[in-house]
């Protein structure tokens, strides 16, 4: 306890730090604030439907992500999902369209036009899942007994609300990162998630209460569960392969430099919580389309993947998952790059030539390590539906795994690794007695 009121003592002392602190809690509240205000001419009293439909399936997970505004049919119910959607696109394009694939090279020139394409995506996408959001808020208010205002102009309007909400939270995010601490994006996905925690779990400490049998039994061991089940999530995120290097004696003038034997830490789960985000917006796909098709079809493959229980939601879920885990790796891993950076600097695997041979073996290394990765983060993620099977509450069961606690420990590791580097720059202790905090890839992550 001493050492915690030291350290809270020691983070006020930093200026720059106390302001980025007092920053990212201004704009968190602007954003779950923000998230309670309902598009004009709703009455919220009549939103019990749209409410019990975000109860359960692919809906709650977008519910959860904003934070309870698609529930809320508030300004910000799109969220910032529309933004990652664009995202993926994007990168999916540096590997297929040399155009993309320049930009990329060009640098930070390069990285700020990837970004304004990126904005203009977002904007195209949210065009499209704005009226699909009104055309099911529409039926949901109908099953309550109300409706939608009448009139073109409610449905411009609403859209033009609903884009500018989405855009609004995106640069809320990019604020953060530039100003607060932490990722931003990744912030604003955090603080949905942690807000719906305290409801699901006394919902679920009072449905296991009126259990006759065992039922407070049953609760402590669901607790168990999931303190093991975040303890899993960590070592996936915090793992590691040491791959050894030595470096060889260089003399400049008089004095040697080199002579020592490091470790390059090859992450087992280089991509991320990436996979996750990625594999969950292009789930959202089928029913957004599904919003705008009025076929049988349509209407039953959209059925199928909105139930997040059920074994195609969670085959095609887990198959994505590991097909971007490991397209997330190649892009964000260059085993060539860090063989050409090891000769510059005199450096070589012990048994391995320097140059192409080096890549080679990097490439081998992270390809081995990259595939039990991508199993256990597919499995960590499908957790949830098993949960469900095993008649746990819905809200509650998405926090045993899956991309709510992926996501809530990635995110939570990364930011206090950024918060104790500010600590140790001013030769203050860190948040840990012994060792340092593992973040997801030794810096604050892509989201």
């Amino acid at each position: 306890m001493n050492k915690f009121i030291e350290t809270l003592k020691n983070i006020w002392k930093i200026e720059e730090l106390r302001l980025r602190l007092a920053t990212t809690i201004l704009f968190v509240l602007i954003y779950r604030f923000g998230s309670f205000i309902v598009l004009p001419g709703i009455n919220p009293a009549d939103l019990t439907a749209l409410q019990n439909q975000t109860g359960g399936g692919l809906l709650s997970l977008l519910d959860m992500f904003s934070g309870g505004a698609f529930s809320n049919a508030s300004i910000f119910a799109l969220g910032i999902m529309p933004y990652i959607s664009a995202s993926i696109v994007v990168q999916l394009l540096t590997i297929a369209v040399p155009y993309f694939q320049k930009m990329q090279k060009e640098g930070e020139s390069g990285r700020r036009k990837m970004n304004q394409i990126t904005r203009y995506l977002t904007v195209i996408i949210l065009i499209i899942q704005g009226p699909t959001y009104l055309i099911n808020l529409g039926v949901q208010l109908g099953q309550a007994g109300a409706a939608l205002p009448s009139g073109i102009w409610f449905q411009i309007s609403s859209t033009i609300i609903l884009c500018a909400g989405s855009m609004f939270v995106m640069w809320l995010g990019e604020r953060i990162t530039d100003k607060g601490v932490g990722n931003g994006i990744s912030f604003i996905i955090l603080i949905g998630i942690i807000a719906r925690f305290p409801d699901s779990l006394v919902k679920e400490f009072a449905s296991r209460l009126g259990d006759a049998g065992g039922g407070l039994i049953m609760f402590l061991a669901e607790i168990i569960v999931l303190v093991v089940v975040i303890a899993a999530c960590i070592m996936l995120v915090q793992g590691t392969r040491k791959v050894p290097v030595q470096y060889a004696k260089r003399v400049v003038g008089n004095k040697q430099y080199g002579g020592v034997r490091q470790y390059i830490p090859l992450k087992i789960n280089a991509a991320g919580v990436m996979p996750i985000i990625f594999a969950q917006a292009i789930m959202f796909i089928p029913l957004t389309l599904a919003g705008f098709s009025s076929s049988q079809t349509a209407s039953s493959v959209a059925q199928a993947f909105m139930d997040n229980t059920g074994v195609w939601y969670n085959l095609v879920f887990a198959l994505l998952i590991i097909a971007f885990t490991y397209f997330y790796t190649a892009i964000t891993i260059n085993p060539t790059q860090m063989a050409e950076d090891m000769k510059r600097n005199n450096g070589f695997i012990p048994g391995v030539k320097p140059g192409k041979k080096t890549a080679e073996y990097l490439d081998v290394i992270m390809s081995r390590i990259t595939l039990p990765g991508s199993f256990f983060l597919a499995i960590i993620a499908i957790l949830p539906a098993f949960a469900s099977i095993l008649h746990i509450n819905q809200g509650f069961a998405q926090f045993f795994g899956g991309t709510s606690l992926l996501i809530l420990v990635g995110v939570v590791l990364d930011t206090l690794q950024q918060i104790e580097s500010y600590l140790l720059m001013r030769h203050y202790d860190g948040l840990l007695k012994s060792g340092r905090i593992k973040g997801r890839t030794g810096s604050i992550a892509a989201y």
